[in-house]
């Protein structure tokens, strides 16, 4: 089994990939596309630096999401707003081809986004994003009445509606990063998952109403902490890659992916830490989020 790329529940222990395999997982989130380089260093102001490879594909933390929550379930179905360009269909069929069920609104007249990363040896990413991010409407029609029957579903772009439309799901599951989505929804989180080291994830008690169930802040190769309703609070470890760091691009939205797959399995607190940093950890071993990308030129 090469290391990196999204985790199957054939990788994982029996008992655990039963509970996984056949559950209705479901992303409302967006896409990016990403144009990868992989060079020694971040380049000075004014200097040229030489890529020693790069690739591109569709990615951004819906899709990378819904394309772990894919590999771990056996399928998993993305809502989403896409640019009505090549680019736009082009990232809606290399996703079908990784195991995602699309749905997609294709916006007539824009342009789908772009993000350009810069991957250094040290395994970091450095991300330049051109375009404002794109994310499903209530009212596009995507057949928003079956989340009724899906075990869990993870938000990462939308408006109010769409995310309303996704609390009919057993689980729901948040990035921090839409958080005005979330205060204008209303809606009760069974989690919510933020990065401790990013700024543009923030988020205090009383910041959304009703509070979500779960928090958690993940910190990289530290592990992360979360906190429950109620004051419960602890830590989790991190998991070691199965090789060398290769990049760290997409290592948040795959453990956020394990996480929801986990509370929609009913596994403990826990078990559900350690699925999602599993993930993650997988993630950077491998070239870009699915494993896909050349390591070397």
């Amino acid at each position: 089994m090469a290391a990196g790329g999204p985790i199957r529940a054939r990788d994982l222990e029996p008992s655990l990939a039963r509970r996984l395999r056949g559950l209705r997982l479901a992303v409302v989130g967006h896409v990016e596309w990403a144009q990868f380089a992989r060079v020694p260093r971040m380049p000075r102001a004014g200097e040229i630096v030489h890529a020693t490879a790069g690739w591109e594909e569709p990615a951004g933390g819906g899709a990378v999401t819904a394309v772990q929550l894919a590999a771990l379930a056996g399928g998993a179905t993305f809502f989403t707003a896409l640019g009505d360009d090549a680019v736009g269909h082009r990232a809606a069929e290399e996703l079908g081809a990784l195991g995602v069920e699309v749905r997609a609104a294709f916006r007539r007249r824009q342009r789908q986004r772009r993000v350009f990363v810069h991957l250094d040896d040290r395994g970091e990413r450095t991300i330049t994003v051109l375009g404002d991010r794109m994310g499903p409407r209530r009212r596009d029609p995507l057949g928003w009445a079956d989340l009724e029957s899906f075990d869990a579903v993870y938000v990462t772009a939308g408006d109010a509606g769409s995310l309303r439309a996704a609390r009919r799901a057993c689980v729901l599951v948040a990035t921090a990063r839409v958080m005005a989505t979330l205060r204008e929804g209303g809606v009760a989180l069974d989690a919510l998952v933020r990065s401790g080291w990013d700024a543009g994830e923030r988020y205090r008690a009383g910041d959304l109403d009703p509070p979500p169930g779960l928090v958690v802040a993940t910190a990289h190769d530290r592990g992360g902490s979360w906190q429950m309703a109620g004051d419960r609070r602890g830590h989790y470890p991190a998991v070691a890659p199965p090789g060398p760091v290769v990049d760290t691009y997409g290592c948040g939205d795959v453990f956020a992916a394990g996480l929801t797959a986990g509370l929609a399995a009913g596994i403990d607190l826990d078990a559900a830490l350690e699925l999602g940093a599993r993930c993650g950890a997988w993630c950077a071993a491998g070239a870009g989020p699915y494993g896909r990308g050349p390591v070397k030129s």
